[in-house]
């Protein structure tokens, strides 16, 4: 915010306080996100939501009777962690089951879908439901590959309101996936925005130039074309999304403009007018409309344009009651308490009988992940820059936060006289639950799986638990050596881990890392704007490869100086 200085650290929760406070009576702030504080009933489906912040009044401003009973609120354009999902939901639950929504993102993906494995492992009904809007993301072959823009908020209205009916689990579901199925949307942005605490935008235009086809994370757009009138705008809107428009369609959508931070109403009013013309001229006669801010990203200059072609049921839904901060109309049968958030605290730290070797061990690791920190603290302004390029440049910021976390646990776990499994293992869960986003969940599985094999008799052979980490995130993510990812590190250092030692394998990181340079990405974030990475290391990949130096340092070199 201009002439304001900001700590990008203590951003979110200090938003959430003064958003909490805003809204109190409606919203009461919780672990992980926000609650409504009033329902309805209390014998419904709960809608969690969520997503990263930055992006008001997504999510939490969807938050109320009528819509979503908790929004899970994760850092500066990084989805939260596996763990607030959790929480979250299991605070949200009446009992009756719970439809998890969110944007199609890869770290969203990872950590809500994790989140819902544990839940039902608790023995809470779940449904996960994605919202894939933006045809700009991926070819119409390909829908399952597009990401959430501003669908988010017509996807999330048809399932607060099938909720609110009282409808099943299962139900409740298949209306949502029913609207998604039904629901486009283009944007174009015309300035890039500027994270809290930065002073650069994280994209820049050539001055002239907007950027076609962006998402709300800050991502550049897939094609850049010069400013135009708003005639040519409405058609560069318009017309992709009536090609596309579903098999059957009507000529009367919901039709709903969007503002993405900076382009004010008056703006959006205006260019509403030659939106309303040309759809017109094409014979689209709009069922409902609207226009303002729904699903923002920060200061960003741009609009995007979102079309759900619903009648019956999903369009009644669109049209039915609604009670929050950022929505309100009609009127909702009267409103009941629902009483304080209840979650279930953290596990206390495993205690143990940790051997002097393995307390040893223990130390090193907390030394290690110390340097971690304070190394990721000085990368970070590059590794945001590296991931801007083709993604939403908050990969240095993720990696730090999950490092200090995980540095906090591996010094409680060694005050409690745990084995080195187990302190990796704790590690694992509070990098997971400070970063969240893609870099979180992966860490987390990476970890994960290397406390695995170092619990197994004979598993400190470095390349055998490399690669137990390696199994680890290919089983989550899904990514392979070749799809400029982290995981070309990663194998870049088994195969130096099997000629040598840690140091070797930092090699290989390195050079494997290096080597993405030249990668176009087929995973994640980037997939859409390859050809931006190319020339560019992948921010996960060099990430590791920082990391797995600073491990070299302390445990290869000093052992072999010892």
């Amino acid at each position: 915010m201009p002439g304001m200085l900001i700590d990008p650290h203590t951003f979110v929760p200090e938003a959430i306080a003064g958003f909490c406070d805003l809204h109190a009576g409606m919203i009461q702030s919780i672990a992980g996100g926000v609650l409504r504080s009033k329902t309805t009933r209390t014998d419904k489906v709960a809608l969690v939501i969520g997503g990263g912040s930055g992006h008001y009044p997504a999510f939490a401003g969807y938050v109320g009777p009528g819509l979503a009973d908790a929004a899970v609120v994760g850092n500066i354009f990084a989805s939260p962690s596996a763990r607030q999902v959790r929480d979250v939901a299991r605070a949200a639950d009446y009992g009756n089951g719970v439809v998890l929504a969110f944007g199609n993102y890869t770290g969203d993906v990872l950590n809500f879908e994790l989140a819902a494995d544990r839940l039902r492992s608790e023995g809470v009904e779940v449904e996960v439901v994605r919202v894939t809007d933006d045809i700009a993301s991926a070819p119409a072959a390909a829908r399952a590959l597009r990401r959430g823009i501003a669908g988010d908020v017509l996807v999330f209205k048809v399932a607060g309101a099938a909720a609110e009916r009282g409808l099943p689990l299962p139900e409740v579901a298949a209306l949502a996936r029913g609207a998604n199925d039904l629901t486009r949307s283009m944007g174009v942005a015309f300035r890039g925005c500027t994270l809290p605490g930065q002073s650069q935008p994280l994209f820049t235009l050539v001055d002239g130039m907007m950027g076609i086809g962006m998402g709300i994370h800050g991502e550049p757009g897939i094609d850049d074309k010069p400013l135009c009138d708003a005639d040519e705008l409405a058609a560069l809107l318009v017309d992709p999304l009536l090609a596309e428009a579903p098999p059957g369609a009507t000529h009367r959508p919901v039709v709903v403009l969007n503002g993405l931070g900076a382009t004010k109403h008056e703006e959006l009013f205006y260019l509403w007018h030659h939106i309303r013309r040309r759809l017109t001229a094409a014979g689209i006669d709009p069922v409902a409309i609207d226009a303002g801010e729904f699903v923002t990203s920060f200061d960003m200059r741009g609009c995007s344009l979102t079309m759900g072609w619903y009648t019956g049921d999903l369009l009644d839904l669109w049209r039915n009651p609604v009670d929050t901060p950022a929505i309100r109309r009609g009127l909702l049968p009267p409103l009941v308490d629902r009483g304080p958030a209840s979650i279930d605290p953290p596990p206390p730290p495993p205690a143990g009988s940790a051997t002097p070797a393995e307390r040893q061990r223990v130390e090193t690791l907390a030394r290690v992940l110390s340097d971690v920190a304070a190394e990721l603290a000085v990368a970070e302004i590059e590794l945001n820059r590296l991931d801007a390029i083709a993604g939403d440049g908050d990969h240095g910021r993720s990696m730090l936060a999950g490092a200090r976390a995980a540095r906090i646990a591996a010094d409680d776990a060694l005050q409690a006289a745990a084995d080195l499994p187990i302190a990796l293992a704790a590690a694992a869960d509070a990098w997971c639950d400070a970063s969240g986003g893609t870099s979180g969940a992966i860490w987390a599985a990476g970890l994960r799986g290397a406390a695995s094999a170092l619990a197994v008799a004979g598993g400190d052979d470095l390349a055998t638990v490399l690669t137990a980490a390696l199994d680890a995130i290919t089983r989550l993510a899904g990514a392979q050596p070749g799809d400029k990812t982290v995981v070309d590190a990663l194998a870049g250092a088994i195969e130096g881990a099997r000629a040598g030692g840690w140091y070797e394998a930092a090699v290989g990181a390195s050079q494997a890392a290096e080597a993405t340079k030249s990668m176009t990405p087929k995973k994640g974030r980037a997939r859409p704007l390859a050809a931006r990475s190319i020339g560019h290391a992948d921010a996960g990949a060099a990430s590791f490869a920082l990391c797995a130096t600073i491990a070299a340092n302390i445990i290869d070199i000093g052992a072999r100086h010892s």
